[in-house]
């Protein structure tokens, strides 16, 4: 087998932000990495050894950058699934397997694997109709969302009460009982082909109200030992039930009751692991490698209190990207800033985000505020 270090040659379907820091982490090993994606002007395009414009979702061009590839990963989900299947079944591993992006792609079968894996999440219902809306038997308020194609918060919609049914969506969804949940937690898992599996400690998530997207993140969590296991269980189990080779993100509820409750899965880097960069041993970008290529998984130990700010594009602006008060940002010490090579910026675009480290928790809080308060991307 060719050397993982040396003459492979990795594809990543997706040219984005993931994709641009997993080929940072891909050049520390000597990889060769071929990116497809439909934006000529990608955040990957100047740091990958071959860009190919395409799109994701075309069988033909899936498969045809597949095929001169030795091994595929992603780093969106959105991608075509046959064309995973039939190069998987031609010899080119794919990771993490296509009946897995097959599953998270559709919100319902993710719900319905928890259900049949004794994984506790929120009770939930599928809906196929607004008839079948209307005739519910969970009860207001719950969450609507759509099966396929949601992504940072974009196909979730709150249904309070009768009167919001007629905004709800018509396409096919899924909803599920209102949570009321004590915090945002997640954990960030990996398996690699010979069945070994390592978590990252716990951490905790603040979402944006507007963008329904994570915008704060604190690592490790403080929450009681029991949390911390009870999560780890929770990931390592989902992990080996669903045999992934590569990294998954588990996004989960702490309710006010004490129990946590799996929400969703991404098989792939995740922005709730951005601050494993600085913040431990061994970050997520080089875990996922590690476990993709069948390599001995890494040291997940965080070395210091590590807070994650996600720079979002200011609202009301639109065209290029102009970062305000950066400088101001970069006089702090252990602030570390992750700029995406994005040229244009929109109401709440990732354009970044800023890793801030201190051995003091609440330092490192206090600064990361600042950073939220000063850093604004307008144009």
């Amino acid at each position: 087998m060719k050397a993982f270090y040396g003459d492979l040659k990795l594809g990543i379907l997706g040219g984005g932000q993931l994709g641009r820091m997993l080929i940072q982490q891909a050049i520390n090993y000597n990889v060769t990495v071929k990116v497809l994606d439909p934006d000529r002007e990608a955040p990957c395009r100047k740091l990958c050894d071959e860009f190919v414009l395409g799109s994701l979702s075309d069988y033909e061009t899936v498969y045809n950058f597949g095929k001169k590839t030795d091994l595929l990963t992603i780093e969106i989900e959105k991608v075509n699934v046959d064309a995973l299947e039939q190069l998987e079944k031609e010899g080119v591993l794919v990771y993490p397997q296509p009946r897995i992006i097959r599953l998270i792609q559709d919100k319902g079968l993710q719900k319905q694997f928890f259900k049949e894996n004794n994984i506790p999440t929120a009770e939930f219902q599928i809906i196929s109709s607004i008839q079948q809306l209307k005739q519910s038997h969970i009860p207001f308020p719950y969450i609507q969302k759509l099966r396929r194609d949601g992504y940072d918060g974009r196909g979730v919609y709150k249904v309070i009460d009768e009167t919001y049914l007629a905004k709800a969506f018509t396409q096919p969804s899924l909803i599920e009982r209102w949570i009321d949940f004590e915090k945002e937690i997640g954990v960030i898992v990996a398996r690699n082909e010979n069945g070994e599996v390592k978590t990252f400690p716990l951490v905790e998530m603040e979402f944006n109200p507007d963008a329904n997207l994570v915008e704060f993140l604190i690592s490790p969590s403080t929450l009681p030992f029991e949390v911390h296991q009870e999560a780890a269980k929770i990931a390592t189990k989902i992990a080996e039930d669903l045999k992934i080779v590569g990294l998954l993100a588990v996004e989960m509820f702490l309710g006010k009751n004490g129990k946590i409750l799996v929400n969703e899965l991404a098989p792939r880097p995740h922005n709730s692991g951005h601050q494993s960069i600085e913040g431990n041993v061994v970050s997520q970008f080089e875990q996922h490698l590690r476990a993709i290529f069948n390599q001995p998984l890494g040291d997940t130990t965080c070395l210091n209190n590590a807070i994650m700010v996600n720079i979002l594009g200011e609202a009301g602006y639109e065209g290029p990207a102009i970062y305000q008060g950066i400088e101001k940002v970069l006089k702090c010490a252990g602030v570390y800033v992750h700029l995406y090579g994005k040229a244009l910026t929109k109401p709440f675009r990732k354009m970044g985000h800023v890793t801030i480290v201190d051995a003091d928790r609440e330092k490192a809080i206090e600064k990361a505020r600042f950073v939220q308060r000063t850093l604004k991307v307008i144009s």
